[in-house]
């Protein structure tokens, strides 16, 4: 058997470690694709407001100050759009009054719309704790961001991207179960049923009083 022209096996081993390379990278694309993914799909799934808090690391209320959509820094494939948002009240793991958050775009034809986000929105934001490559959304997707808008008699109410519905739901028995005393005011809004728009404060004070009980656990 002849042997292996010389040279042949140092081309191997590039192929080799090349061939590595390509699989890693692609690995760690499929990894936050994946994650981006299950975010991007989390709307499938129904939560309601006690859930949705829970499962979250922030919550903010405040004015989208700038929307940018760029490259991620890291996964060059992956777009992203990055928000700046003006925080008005921190109701859940504070945050500095200038907020900047990163939310990965999976599919395509939400790049125009920059995933929904706009200068000049009146926002309530839900956000879960950032993964590894530093991305976020709303829990939930739309059920986690609620856009806030005044009334005719000018109190502000509160939707979130799926009308508030289902946002109560079930609610009421956790509460009871997890201890947790709310004013009246409050507990009329969690036994409103159907969709629609719901008082900003109250749903605030809401948000506020399970972050409470969670940070007992």
């Amino acid at each position: 058997m002849n042997p292996p022209p010389a040279g042949a096996s140092k081309s191997r081993r590039g192929i080799s470690l090349y061939s590595i390379a390509i699989v890693a990278i692609g690995a760690c694309l499929l990894g936050a694709s994946m994650s981006a993914s299950a975010q991007s799909n989390a709307i499938t799934v129904p939560r309601n407001l006690g859930q949705l808090v829970d499962e979250s690391q922030t919550v903010a209320q405040g004015w989208v100050a700038s929307v940018v959509v760029e490259p991620h820094g890291q996964l060059k494939n992956l777009m992203t759009v990055v928000v700046t948002f003006q925080v008005e009240e921190s109701l859940k793991g504070g945050v500095p009054k200038i907020y900047t958050f990163s939310q990965a775009v999976i599919d395509r034809r939400d790049l125009q719309q920059k995933m929904g986000y706009r200068v000049g929105q009146h926002l309530l934001l839900i956000l879960i704790k950032p993964n590894l490559y530093g991305l976020t959304s709303p829990a939930g997707m739309e059920q986690g961001r609620f856009r806030i808008e005044a009334r005719t008699d000018g109190k502000l109410v509160a939707t979130n991207g799926v009308a508030n519905t289902g946002l109560f739901r079930g609610l009421d028995s956790q509460l009871q179960t997890r201890g947790v005393l709310v004013t009246p005011e409050v507990q009329m809004m969690v036994a409103k049923s159907g969709a629609g728009p719901v008082p900003l404060e109250q749903l605030k004070s809401l948000i506020r009083t399970i972050a409470a009980a969670d940070s007992k656990k």
